[in-house]
């Protein structure tokens, strides 16, 4: 049986059905530049090696918590990203302005520095130390006083406590008073060097929880040495394991312990494994 074959008229148009639209491609999005970078940066006293030259970036908004036994160079690191040293090797920039002895000082300007101990002046009150920037740049009583109130609040220091002097302070009160001074000028960067290394464990547990909050709360890009990875893993969006002069690992807690890079990293989680080590 032959098909019928359907007519077609001549006048009519041509349908031409276009074809759907290209999808559209997602835009390139550049990761946001570098708060600090470390380019080849490395730092050696005579002979002796205390970093050797070093490629490291830290992001915008990020805690990173070096880590490493004693002589690894996780201080060293933080003092060249201060300026209290210049590297021997390489450079550092920070915002993206090579820190040297001349650009250094109007950086640490934009910079927050807790160390261990607190390094408040005995001959100060609590008070005149956290605001001791502010009034070295020409703040108003007024305006230090208000700022004082607020930090106050943040860190949970009672507000009397500022009339006193450090020796009349608790270990965790000078604390508290270290970390209003990092915060004074409102930085975007704030560095810790084992700030909590020498509080008992009770005063410890309490200042890293409202630490951790006040980190969360202003999202400053925050670089913290320790030597605890308890601690380590409580605060940060990444680790950085070093040993001897040079980063051994870069991750999660979960990277380090699941994925080490080599046995000294294994070797080093597990020397701390009484401290039943949990991911935040």
């Amino acid at each position: 049986m032959r098909r019928a074959c359907a007519r077609v008229d001549p006048a009519a148009p041509l349908v031409h059905h276009a074809s759907a639209p290209p999808a559209r491609s997602r835009p390139i999005v550049d990761p946001p530049a570098p708060v600090i970078a470390l380019r080849g940066a490395g730092r050696t006293y005579g002979q002796t090696v205390a970093l050797h030259p070093t490629d490291l970036d830290f992001a915008p908004g990020a805690t990173t918590v070096l880590i490493g036994p004693s002589g690894c160079g996780k201080s060293t690191l933080l003092r060249l990203i201060v300026g209290l040293v210049e590297p021997t090797a390489g450079d550092v920039r920070l915002f993206d302005t090579p820190v040297t002895r001349q650009t250094a000082p109007a950086l640490r300007r934009r910079l927050g520095y807790v160390i261990q101990a607190g390094g408040l002046f005995p001959h100060l009150t609590a008070g005149a130390n956290a605001a001791l920037m502010a009034r070295h740049l020409g703040w108003s009583r007024a305006k230090r006083a208000e700022r004082l109130t607020e930090l106050a609040e943040q860190v949970h220091l009672p507000a009397e406590l500022l009339e006193r002097f450090p020796g009349e302070l608790s270990g965790g009160q000078r604390q508290r008073v270290a970390l209003m001074r990092a915060l004074m000028l409102d930085p975007e960067v704030v560095l810790l060097d084992e700030p909590l290394g020498a509080l008992d464990p009770m005063i410890r547990a309490d200042l890293q929880v409202e630490l951790k909050e006040v980190f969360q709360r202003l999202k400053k890009t925050v670089v913290m040495v320790t030597h605890d990875l308890a601690e380590a893993a409580w605060f940060a969006d990444r680790i950085v394991l070093l040993r001897a002069g040079r980063i051994v690992q870069a991750g999660t807690l979960d990277d380090l312990t699941q994925r080490p890079a080599d046995d000294f990293v294994t070797t080093f989680v597990n020397a701390q494994r009484s401290l039943h080590l949990e991911a935040s």
